[in-house]
């Protein structure tokens, strides 16, 4: 196989999972209780022995950073290669990261260091497993530029969301739109499209060149990017929002290269069967996050932490085993370590570490994250907890949603709860 350095992009925002992103960055976000997010992401890599990791980072970045320092640095220390942290730092002009391809361009340095002959830039704030191998063969067999991974979404999910790709008989990209609001649908198949993951392989020269091109351009936002292109088809010749999907990937289609477009489906990870095949979630809205979470419980969960043939890695937790006392009963719940239950009714959650849910109180199809604990006599249902939150003892939470917007939290279009961290009542 191939050199490989991996570029993670973990620097967004994530503005749409508000309230949980107001103090940490979106691939920071506990996940099925005892993840964060970028956790995905580097197993994936470290699984298909891929050891050369950068993680990118710009916007609430010290949680991340925390993490990636207890969970990560010590396991990568007896690894080949190993995991780098690089924030953003005005490396070669003043500006912080402008958008995903300048943070690929600031970083430069560090594929100097590593000289790889492949880099691949990966978001860093998606749920799924994938065998980089996989991808890396089809790449060289292609005698591929550049290939990006890509999957089938409905057509009436995918409007305004992603990238949307057209290909050839031949899995070649012809086409591409970022996040249009009416997507192309596949041919043959009015109801699906085909989009991006944000995951992407260069042949290292290619990178280096389009995107030092790119960051020569003028620097424009997106809606006056495409003010621009309307008055002049030509203008990405002369102006960037500096993305990697709304420039660089016209830039390679424009200038006549190879770009493969890979088939998520057909990527074969061990121990992985059944629903859980394909299975890839952006968790960019509550909702998503909240769906997610609830795909890990069950006798036979659509997304499998369980799987020791590709396990997910994260910080080793120096809490003792949880525990349930008296008559307490659990029904298809993920429950993390430190965590008590008194005489408590679990359906359908997920506890991160350290939970007490008190004598009487009841959890249905709800995501408690860490250090919490649930009073006395509570209810909590299709709520999101965030941490550091003691709920009173007899509080109904997500039966009312007048009553919960009473108490000042959070309610999503679709009926979920959110209590943010730290939160008073």
């Amino acid at each position: 196989m191939p050199s490989v350095l991996a570029m993670i992009l973990a620097g967004g925002e994530g503005r749409r999972l508000d309230p949980l992103t107001l103090h940490r960055a979106k691939p920071a976000v506990p996940f099925g209780g005892k993840y964060r997010i970028i956790d995905f992401v580097l197993s994936n890599f470290v699984n298909s022995r891929i050891f050369n990791i950068a993680v990118l980072t710009q916007t609430k970045a010290e949680s991340l950073i925390d993490h990636i320092e207890r969970a990560w640095l010590s396991l990568m220390g007896s690894l080949v290669g190993g995991i780098s942290i690089n924030p953003a730092q005005q490396r070669v002009n003043k500006d912080w990261y402008l958008g995903t391809a300048d943070a690929v361009y600031q970083n430069f340095n560090r594929i100097s260091k590593v000289n790889p002959e492949l880099v691949a830039v990966f978001g860093g704030d998606h749920v799924y497993k994938m065998n980089l191998r996989e991808m890396i063969a089809f790449h060289q067999d292609r005698g591929a530029d550049m290939t990006i991974a890509a999957l089938k979404v409905p057509v009436d999910k995918a409007g305004g969301q992603y990238g949307v790709i057209e290909v050839d008989a031949e899995w070649n990209m012809v086409g591409f739109e970022e996040k249009p609001e009416k997507p192309k649908p596949i041919p043959g198949d009015p109801t699906q499209c085909m989009v991006s993951m944000g995951n992407y392989l260069f042949d290292r020269d290619l990178l280096t060149y389009c995107f030092a091109a790119d960051a020569q351009k003028k620097t424009v936002t997106k809606d006056e990017l495409k003010q621009l292109l309307l008055q002049d088809p030509q203008a990405h010749t002369a102006y960037s929002t500096h993305d990697i999907g709304y420039d660089i990937i016209p830039f390679l289609l424009q200038s006549g290269l190879r770009v493969s477009v890979y088939d998520f489906a057909s990527n074969v990870v061990p121990g992985v069967t059944g629903m859980e095949v394909g299975y890839w979630r952006d968790v960019g809205t509550v909702e998503e996050f909240y769906d997610a979470n609830m795909d890990v419980c069950g006798i036979n969960p659509i997304f499998n932490l369980y799987n020791t043939d590709w396990p997910v890695r994260t910080s080793p937790s120096l809490f003792p085993p949880a525990k349930f006392s008296f008559s307490s009963e659990v029904f298809n719940s993920v429950i993390s370590e430190g965590t008590i239950l008194s005489r408590a009714r679990m359906l359908n959650s997920v506890l991160g570490y350290n939970i007490r849910v008190e004598d009487g109180a009841a959890v249905e199809y709800s995501v408690v994250f860490s250090n919490v604990t649930v009073g006395a006599g509570a209810r909590l249902r299709r709520t999101i907890v965030d941490k550091n939150v003691r709920i009173p003892p007899r509080i109904s939470i997500g039966f009312d949603r007048d009553e919960d917007a009473r108490h000042g939290l959070i309610l999503s279009p679709s009926g979920i709860t959110v209590v943010p961290k730290g939160f008073v009542f």
